[in-house]
């Protein structure tokens, strides 16, 4: 679990969060939607943590040091205070609850991977959620992959939704806030999780995870702005290995002949959920062939660990040849995720590769 001051990006909900709390105005529901390895669960957890601190009870109480005289109460503000601030101490009983991920007042709503019955949420949410926190202000649940409720579920959590206790907090986690029932929505913040810049994700994966810098370019390109996707490439071998099997296909594919193609083709064969990936990763490399040849400049290269391939396929390839590659590679995507034969499509592929690169 980490704080607020760990998370990369996401600065606009942050800042809503952090001024909920500051202001007495935290909701009842809160939606947080996004792709998986987003960032969801690492909000949630924040957001919770925060909210149960000692320390942030403490600061954001008024006059009679009770959380319940909060700013939009009766007390005076704490001299200084500035929402933007507000940080888990990480030191009171809480935190350190928290951190272990056994505080009793923050609940995981646990569920089969099949999907989450109206079984669980009256055990979980409903029958429990009557019974008053045990040692904070606030009780907390989280509900990762809630899209995966049922209609029978959704219809149970909305009862608990219309009148809910005032120290009860709901944390839907989703990748399709569309699968909710348009009356769960109504009445949950939704926060929608939005991509982070490629530059902030490299400097994390160079200073955070001592990624070098020519694999932490691709890693964040490659991710589209999520970040926990991109930790994930950065340590993933099979990612790795894709990504050198790419690169010295395309330094050999001028001398590959054709009746061999099929051969050189192999591994993609064999591991087919991998063919997707391996598209990308053939769009961001002559991605970078194009850009080169336009600008000459090394320093917006994704690939910078074959900066010099790039710089010798620019010299000899045409802008007209590879538009027609990057054409290419996208509609041999497009014939693979509607079934078309995938030898046949990966050859006419690499032929379209080989003869615009010569």
């Amino acid at each position: 679990m980490a704080g607020f001051r760990d998370i990369v990006g996401h600065e606009q909900i942050i800042a809503h969060l952090k001024n909920a709390i500051a202001m007495n105005k935290v909701s009842h529901a809160y939606i947080l939607s996004g792709p998986d390895h987003a960032g969801k669960r690492m909000l949630a957890e924040a957001f919770a943590m925060t909210l149960q601190c000692e320390a942030v009870q403490t600061r954001t109480a008024g006059d009679s040091g009770h959380p319940q005289d909060m700013l939009s109460g009766g007390g005076a503000p704490v001299p200084d205070f500035r929402p933007e601030t507000l940080e888990a101490c990480m030191e009171c009983r809480s935190c350190k609850q928290a951190l272990g991920r056994n505080q009793p007042d923050i609940i995981y709503v646990t569920h089969e991977k099949t999907g989450i019955s109206v079984v669980d949420i009256r055990r979980q949410i409903n029958q429990d959620i009557t019974i008053k926190p045990y040692s904070s202000k606030y009780k907390i649940y989280i509900v990762d992959e809630a899209e995966k409720m049922n209609v029978q579920a959704q219809n149970a959590l909305l009862k608990t939704l219309e009148e809910p206790p005032s120290y009860a907090i709901i944390l839907l986690l989703t990748t399709n806030a569309e699968a909710f029932l348009p009356t769960i929505r109504s009445r949950c913040v939704a926060l929608n999780i939005k991509a982070v810049e490629d530059v902030k994700i490299r400097m994390l994966l160079m200073s955070r995870y001592h990624v070098p810098d020519y694999q932490a370019d691709l890693c964040a390109a490659f991710a589209q702005g999520n970040v926990g996707s991109a930790i994930l490439l950065s340590s993933s071998e099979q990612f790795a290995g894709l990504r050198d099997y790419a690169v010295q296909l395309i330094r050999r594919v001028g001398d590959i002949p054709s009746y061999d193609m099929g051969k050189e083709l192999e591994p993609l064969q064999d591991q087919k959920e991998d063919i997707p990936v391996f598209f990308d990763l053939l769009l961001l490399f002559f991605r970078d062939v194009l850009l080169y040849k336009a600008m000459a400049a090394e320093e917006h290269l994704i690939f910078q660990s074959q900066s010099y391939m790039i710089k010798q396929m620019a010299d000899r390839s045409t802008f007209s040849g590879l538009h027609l590659i990057l054409q290419a590679v996208e509609t041999a995507d497009r014939r693979i995720r509607a079934n078309v034969n995938a030898p046949l499509t990966l050859e006419l592929l690499l032929m379209s590769i080989k003869e615009n690169i010569a």
